[in-house]
């Protein structure tokens, strides 16, 4: 019989005793923020659990990590405490087990309403890097500025090209964004300066560290999944005009560095495990440091939703899966850590824009509307980039036997700039 929680879940829930991802979460607006997991309609919050002694095992029950006001000293702690606190956590939350589900007060502390909580970033960022790992997105980006004779250079099928993006300016799901200023290529004689006239979402996912790697000691591939704790779903917003007049030589700056939006929600990979698949054949081969035993991906169903300023419904716009990706996590993080680069616990992996091969799974309108040539309908409307009011929805999940594993959702909307 399937593993079933006391609390109710819905069957189209995100949430069931399968998933228990993490978050950080207020229960109050003047509450301290404190760790908690997803389940059903309700966040169990940890540092309850962790104060009432229900955290009894060897490594997770002689630490205080769930007493913080975040999730870094726990995402250093490993996979065993992982495992550990995920099979204490099923357990308590099981229909069999009276612990809490037969104590009143205890379980009125525990499980606080999700629509009552407020959610926070789930970690401190100290470093985030966003990579372009999707072959069909480098295609067509490629396609887009340079022509379809060639438009993927020849060393992206040979490592994982990334840039350094900005932490301090992610933000949490429901952060409201203001339209980027910048330059864009010259009208006449002189570069274009004002709001961004080409805002665009992506459709990303990203990995969290978990246990770093010393300064100069690169992370073997085949052991990389042990650095993960887990996944979220991630909005890299860009300025294509500000990112097209300003990449060349560098790569972008302030066409993305103005806003990244997470969900809240941390899906862990023992979670997603049940959703493992083959990752794409890569050709050539990579090379020794990038070759994996078990190269895999994800099966995780991945949407895009646009609600245009003043309508009322959102218009699905893009379906896409993580499974796409020709370059996997682990070996984005291996990669990352060739030179001897240090990662901590906490720090960011963005797999860069999400798309498949169907002109639906496309993951940005840069590609959608082939750089605003061709403008999407919505609700009667239509769009070439984002305008003022327009909000993105993401969501994400895994189908399961009877159940989903899945992400919530990564939401904003947009602002007039500045004046």
């Amino acid at each position: 019989m399937a593993l079933q929680s006391f609390v109710e879940v819905h069957p189209d829930s995100h949430f069931p005793i399968q998933n228990l991802p993490y978050g950080v979460f207020r229960p109050g607006p003047s509450a301290e923020a404190r760790p908690g997991v997803a389940i059903g309609d309700y966040v169990l919050d940890l540092s309850v659990v962790q104060s009432a002694g229900l955290f009894d095992g060897p490594i997770v029950g002689k630490s205080d990590c769930f007493l913080q006001p975040n999730l870094n000293k726990f995402l250093g702690m490993r996979r065993p405490a992982w495992k550990e606190a995920r099979s204490t956590l099923q357990k308590l939350l099981s229909s069999t087990e009276p612990t809490l589900r037969d104590n009143a007060s205890l379980r009125e502390k525990a499980l606080v309403p999700m629509n009552k909580v407020e959610m926070c970033l789930p970690m401190v960022i100290g470093d985030y890097s966003d990579f372009f790992s999707s072959m069909h997105h480098a295609r067509n980006c490629g396609s887009i500025f340079r022509g379809p004779e060639d438009p993927i250079g020849a060393n992206w099928f040979h490592l994982p090209i990334a840039y350094h993006g900005r932490a301090s300016s992610i933000v949490i799901s429901g952060t409201d964004l203001i339209r980027p200023k910048g330059q864009g290529h010259p009208i006449g004689n002189s570069p274009y300066f004002g709001p961004s006239r080409k805002l665009d979402f992506e459709l990303e996912m990203a990995a969290i560290v978990g246990p770093g790697n010393e300064l100069g000691k690169p992370v073997d591939v085949n052991e990389a999944a042990d650095h993960i704790f887990g996944l979220v779903i991630m909005n890299d917003w860009s300025a294509r005009d500000i990112q097209a007049w300003e990449y060349v030589p560098l790569g972008p700056f302030l066409g993305k560095s103005f806003g990244t939006t997470l969900s809240p929600w941390i899906v862990t990979l023992d979670a997603l495990e049940p959703f493992a698949c083959d990752a794409p054949k890569q050709d050539p081969p990579p090379l020794p440091y990038l070759a994996e035993k078990i190269s895999q991906n994800y099966d995780i169903s991945l949407e895009v939703g646009i609600k245009p300023a003043g309508h009322k419904n959102s218009c699905i716009v893009t379906r896409s899966n993580l499974k796409h990706l020709y370059w996997t996590l682990t070996q984005q993080l291996a990669h990352h850590t060739i030179n001897g680069c240090n990662l901590r616990p906490g720090d960011l992996l963005g797999t860069g824009t999400i798309s498949g091969p169907e002109p639906e799974s496309l993951g940005c309108l840069l590609e959608l509307t082939w750089n605003g040539q061709k403008p999407v309908s919505l609700d009667g409307t239509t769009r070439g980039f984002l305008e003022d009011g327009d909000e993105v929805t993401i969501t994400g999940y895994c189908k399961g036997n009877g159940y989903k594993v899945g992400f919530g959702t990564c939401s904003g909307k947009i602002l007039p700039s500045s004046p």
